[in-house]
């Protein structure tokens, strides 16, 4: 079995919120990054193609229901995601 760890943000965010995404490959991981680069409320983000997962640091008026939205309309498949450490439902 694998671990994987968090990123440790390098700014102070009021919420952070983890997705586990299907990613094959750089264009998907990328797809990902383009719309997490241009989405307002996002303070960081990391996106990792080995992990598997997209890492958000988002200020309080962002919710995690938009985020997850702009993810899922790239096309990747969202398997699990939570918010501040809860998991919450995906579809």
């Amino acid at each position: 079995m694998s671990t994987t760890t968090t990123p440790t943000p390098t700014t102070t965010a009021p919420h952070h919120y983890k997705f586990d995404i299907t990613m094959s490959c750089s264009g998907c991981s990328g797809a990902v990054d383009r719309v997490l680069k241009k989405m307002e409320g996002i303070k960081e983000y990391h996106v990792s193609l080995e992990n598997q997962t997209a890492d958000v640091y988002a200020e309080e008026g962002l919710a995690y229901e938009t985020v997850l939205e702009k993810i899922r309309k790239t096309g990747k498949h969202v398997l699990r995601g939570w918010s501040d450490g809860v998991e919450l439902a995906v579809w």
